[in-house]
């Protein structure tokens, strides 16, 4: 049984810094790839946004072009654990950030496009939000 579970969120400034963390349960070894996912408030009917995808070996990572060198996605793989370092945070980096694994891709970036329901585990989220 595939389970995920996100912590970190919380509320930055405007510049200011979060990370995220994901623990991953269920999987074999590094033989599974984990991505973050984000909701914006009031695009609840657009779906989630792809943002960073990791494979758990190392072997590849993806960023969406918007969070491109401001996010940093990283793992360690004796934990089970996924992050999302979030710098330079922006007020439209404000949302519901998911994680969710999968055991069977092509590439790292197509995990992150995947439709919701092909990816087989999901954590119920967690709040960022950026104000000053």
């Amino acid at each position: 049984h595939f389970r995920v579970v996100e912590s970190g969120g919380g509320l930055a400034q405007p510049g200011g810094s979060l990370r995220l963390s994901c623990a991953a349960s269920g999987f074999t070894e590094d033989k599974y790839a984990i991505g973050w996912f984000r909701q914006a408030p009031g695009e609840e009917g657009k779906g989630r946004e792809g943002i960073s995808c990791i494979h758990m070996d190392g072997s590849g990572t993806y960023y969406t072009e918007n969070v491109k060198g401001r996010f940093s996605i990283s793992r360690d793989s004796v934990k089970d654990t996924a992050f999302l370092q979030m710098n330079s945070l922006k007020p439209e980096d404000t949302g519901v950030y998911y994680c969710a694994a999968v055991t069977d891709w092509t590439t790292v970036e197509e995990i992150c496009k995947m439709p919701e329901d092909e990816l087989e585990a999901w954590g119920r989220g967690t709040q960022v939000t950026v104000s000053s």
